[in-house]
């Protein structure tokens, strides 16, 4: 891969990383990030290739997914994939359907950024549309189980796979009129604290959860419309942790919730 891609927003933030990866740390690996076509699943995209990975770029908007591919492939020498994929569609019979297509055409899959979720109206609870609290609930929690129950028997043939949890902090310690985004982000956390304890034993998979914090994406703007974004860190500089959890360096960690306002690095830097 080239020895210095041209991304800017990386290249600022890597001096403020708490750990230096290895250029090749992810080289050969297959992830799949969801919402791969904007905010931080756009940056996650581009950094996890920058950094070796074939990235499967999954997404509801393939214009954007497009435009993620043409960077990675003119700046990497990897081979990203797009799927196009309307989660509040999906199913059991299209999870198994890519779970088909993954073990095909790629052979293998070692990681699972679950990033893409949508925010929902920030109302009472007494007041939130029912129509709108199912599609929350679809996108950001029943979507994530969907996929990673399709793809267990592909991570389970990898030597070191890893699933990261986009959570938030809401997701944490409940507060009012975030309704059903907050509900969804604690079935995450759920859903990270029982696969990892069902997979613990056999070590194969690890399943951590990943708070990002205040980000500056599109959704952080319609969650907090007032808020100046240049305030915010920049989707790179809140990567180093997910790269480490997609890395080898992460093995044997799981079941755990990470913040990347407040992580201090690896033990082993």
């Amino acid at each position: 891969m080239p020895e210095k891609p041209d991304y800017a927003e990386l290249d600022a933030a890597r001096p403020n990383w708490r750990f230096t990866p290895l250029h090749d740390c992810l080289a050969e690996k297959v992830i799949l990030v969801t919402g791969a076509g904007d905010g931080i699943g756009r940056a996650a995209a581009k950094t996890y290739a920058t950094f070796g990975a074939h990235v499967v770029l999954l997404g509801r908007t393939r214009g954007k997914l497009e435009a993620v591919f043409d960077w990675i492939t003119a700046h990497t020498h990897t081979q990203p994939v797009i799927v196009p994929c309307d989660l509040l569609a999906l199913n059991e019979e299209s999870g198994f359907a890519l779970m088909q297509s993954i073990d095909t055409s790629l052979g293998r899959l070692d990681g699972i950024m679950h990033n893409a979720s949508i925010l929902g109206p920030k109302v009472p609870i007494a007041h939130y549309p029912a129509e709108q609290w199912q599609q929350v609930m679809q996108v950001n929690a029943y979507a994530p189980f969907l996929l990673t129950q399709a793809l267990l028997p592909v991570l389970e043939r990898s030597p070191s796979a890893s699933i990261v949890m986009i959570s938030s902090s809401v997701g944490r310690a409940g507060r009012a009129y975030w309704g059903a985004y907050a509900v969804s982000k604690f079935a995450l956390e759920g859903l990270t604290q029982v696969l990892a304890d069902e997979h613990e034993h056999a070590g194969k998979i690890r399943i951590n959860s990943l708070n990002p914090g205040g980000t500056r994406t599109a959704m952080r703007r319609a969650a907090y419309p007032a808020e100046d974004p240049a305030t915010l860190p920049t989707p790179e500089e809140r990567l180093d942790l997910a790269l480490y959890l997609m890395s080898d360096l992460s093995k044997g960690i799981t079941g755990e919730q990470f913040d990347a306002r407040n992580w201090d690095g690896p033990v082993n830097k």
